[in-house]
Formats: structure tokens, sequence, C-alpha cells
């Protein structure tokens, strides 16, 4: 019964024939059955046996987690022509389903770089990120006969790439002057605080200084 003794010459040709049109001893996918099979072999069969050599190799592969292949351990003689424990329902038209030897480690490579490639393509599509600041600027003006309105609107008058205007207040600064504070957000790459203060002194009829009060990435 089975295959016979895996360590001949014949018993080796047995199981090369039984896994003529099988890619495991029994079923569809590794087994204790494999793990028993392997086990009794002495060492890999002769390149002329290729359908046992293949099966060799392929379950080799597997290395330590050959223990932990499913089902259940039975002895030797179980396995084989007579009594192989492929499914009754297996015939010449499942033929087309079976994996062949080696078909496993492929697909997974085909599958692994299809998903690195579907990663990297939405990688590139995703839009870069933009560094970007929030602002609080003081800006003082001469004295108190500055007229601040037209001051906030020479500084609003600012319009840069990247560059965004918001609140602002006066604010009390002494002997009845007040200054201007108003926000801003600026896009890093784009605009830099010393182009703000360049611009903004320039209005000279009414602003003396500008300081930044408060700097806060986003």
């Amino acid at each position: 019964m089975g295959f016979g003794d895996l360590k001949k010459k014949e018993g080796l040709t047995a199981l090369n024939e039984y896994l003529a049109d099988k890619s495991y001893i029994e079923g569809f996918q590794p087994s204790q059955a494999d793990g028993v099979v392997f086990n009794a072999l002495s060492g890999s069969p002769s390149a002329d046996l290729v359908n046992a050599l293949r099966w060799y190799n392929h379950i080799k592969s597997y290395g330590a987690a050959r223990s932990s292949f499913p089902g259940q351990k039975k002895d030797l003689s179980s396995y084989g022509s007579a009594g192989s424990g492929t499914p009754a329902a297996c015939d010449d038209d499942d033929d087309d389903d079976i994996d062949l030897f080696g078909s496993d480690d492929e697909d997974a490579k085909a599958e692994r770089e299809k998903r690195l490639q579907q990663y990297q393509e939405k990688k590139s599509k995703k839009p870069a990120l933009i560094a970007k600041s929030s602002l609080i600027l003081d800006v003082k003006p001469w004295d108190d006969e500055t007229d601040m309105a037209e001051l906030e609107k020479s500084v609003r008058s600012i319009v840069a790439d990247g560059l965004l205007w918001g609140a602002s207040k006066l604010v009390p600064v002494g002997y009845g002057i007040k200054k201007l504070q108003i926000t801003a957000v600026i896009e890093d790459d784009k605009i830099s605080t010393d182009f703000l203060e360049e611009e903004i002194t320039g209005f000279e009829d009414y602003v003396q200084s500008m300081d930044i009060a408060a700097f806060n990435k986003i």
C-alpha cells in the first residue's frame, strides 16, 4: 500500500507518478500529509523525477512551518495511490483549477508587485503638504495723529500669492497712541517675514515699525 519505501528508487518513482496531476499529497494546500511524506525521504529526488522534485522543493521552502501544516498526521502507508486523501470530487475537469508547483510563489510575487505599484500610484497622486504659518503682527504708527484706518488699509493692500490677511484690532500703547495688531497666514515657501516687514514699513507716511508678536506653524 502507499508509496512503499521512499528511500528507494521504486518508492520515489511511485511518488513521482502520483504527483503527475497533483500539487500536494492531499487536497489543494499543504497539509500534514505533505509533512509526513517529506520527512520519509532521505533527500532530494533525482532530476529525472520531475514531479517529485518540484513537490519536494516546494514543501522544503516552508522550512520549520511544515510542522504547523493543517490536517491530521497519519501513518506513511495511508498516503499514496492506495490510500490517498484526495477528495472524491476531484476529477479531470478540476485539473485546471489546481495550482502547479511553484505557481504559489509566482502568484504571490505578482500580487505584491501589483499592490506596490498601486501604492506608488496612490502616493504620487497625493497632494504635497503645504507648510504654513500663522503670524500676529504689531504695526506701530508715528504718533497719535496717524490715520489708523488708512494705515490698516495700506497694510491690507499688500497682495501676494501665499498671503492671507485675517482679523485685526487697535491696541493702546500709551500717550494716546494705538498700534495695529493684525493676523496673517502665510505659505512658508512663498512669503517670508522679511518680505512683510519691507512691504509694510514701505508705507512711510503711516508706519514707524513692524514687529512679530506671535509666530506659529500650522
